[in-house]
């Protein structure tokens, strides 16, 4: 039987490992488009960087909306799916600390500097989502 997570749980979920992000956007005839991600948590945020013109990036900047499933596919099957609102940044300096810290957990800190010099870079956007909404389950095939 499936099982609520707790706050902490679903923080330490979503924040293990290389565990990536899909990312549902809203594209301008109001359709869904998914898009997997790297971020991170930063308190009650979901942060990640995105190039302006890509699908996702032209979506966030005309509807804010957007969903996140974290999922485990192995046994017994966990997931959480965070909502909430996107807010974008161009500033320079928070793009690349962002863009480096993000690197260090999918790429280890010995590419951070690498990737973060790759990602924060003019035509990239910094994507903050507060987070209004989670549904967090584990245990679903118990």
């Amino acid at each position: 039987m499936a099982q609520k997570m707790t706050d902490e749980e679903w923080r330490a979920f979503v924040s293990h490992g290389t565990r990536t992000g899909k990312l549902s956007t809203v594209r301008a005839d109001g359709s869904p488009h998914v898009a997997p991600i790297w971020f991170l948590l930063d308190g009650d945020d979901v942060v990640f960087n995105t190039a302006k013109e890509t699908v996702k990036g032209r979506n966030l900047a005309r509807d804010g909306r957007v969903a996140l499933c974290v999922d485990d596919d192995r046994p017994p099957f966990d997931f959480v799916v965070l909502q909430g609102r996107a807010e974008l940044s161009e500033e320079p300096g928070e793009l690349r600390y962002w863009a480096t810290r993000i690197a260090a957990r999918y790429m280890g800190e010995e590419r951070a500097e690498e990737f973060g010099a790759r990602n924060g870079v003019p035509g990239e956007l910094l994507v903050r989502v507060t987070i209004g909404k989670v549904l967090a389950q584990k245990g679903i095939s118990e």
